[in-house]
């Protein structure tokens, strides 16, 4: 029964994520947008427990599949990548009073940084994963998620509760940091896969 757990919980999060992206993307129609935020921001804080539960379990019962190996990782992708793509059609964050045309270029921008990196490294995954090599997760990629995670919270409880030069400033240093790691991380996935050693992006 447990062995099964882990990839029950992954297709939980690819339902959760879809619902995410739908009120990111409906957001701007919503008349009470705060609460409505916040919704979103509880979802995906759940759809972020789920992806820590589902790797406990399958550490702990050894649940862990080629399978949920490799689509766990693209739930994760669907999910981030996802984000920032509907962050950049409905333009937010906003900062520093910034012209809908800068701000559109900073959105696409990061989005198009986070998505490459995420193919790249898939493909680096699928070609480890066909010789044999266990493509999972290592300090660099956790770090990486997590930055990009508490990015996504950023941008939901700034647009929905913070206005303010202090906003800016933060979400701006939390972009920074979060584009520095998943280029340095990316850089890393190319090195784990000359050896045969454990390495999830």
């Amino acid at each position: 029964m447990w062995k099964h757990v882990p990839n029950m919980l992954t297709f939980m999060r690819l339902g959760l994520t879809v619902i995410f992206l739908v009120m990111i993307l409906y957001s701007p129609h919503v008349a009470n947008l705060p609460v409505f935020l916040d919704v979103a921001f509880i979802l995906f804080v759940i759809a972020g427990l789920t992806d820590i539960i589902d790797g406990v379990v399958a550490r702990r019962y050894n649940a862990s599949t080629q399978f949920g190996r490799m689509i766990d990782p693209l739930v994760d992708k669907i999910l981030v990548g996802g984000a920032f793509v509907c962050f950049a059609i409905i333009g937010v964050p906003t900062l520093f009073g910034w012209g809908p045309v800068t701000l559109a270029v900073i959105h696409w921008a990061v989005a198009a940084i986070l998505i490459t990196r995420e193919a790249y490294v898939t493909v680096l995954r699928h070609l480890a994963e066909a010789r044999g090599i266990n493509f999972a997760a290592v300090k660099a990629g956790k770090i990486k998620m997590f930055l990009q995670s508490f990015a996504i919270g950023t941008v939901l409880i700034k647009t929905a509760h913070v206005s303010g030069a202090w906003g800016y400033w933060f979400t701006i240093i939390t972009y920074a940091a979060m584009i520095v790691m998943t280029v340095l991380s990316g850089l890393q996935a190319t090195q784990r896969t000359k050896a045969p050693q454990t390495a999830k992006a």
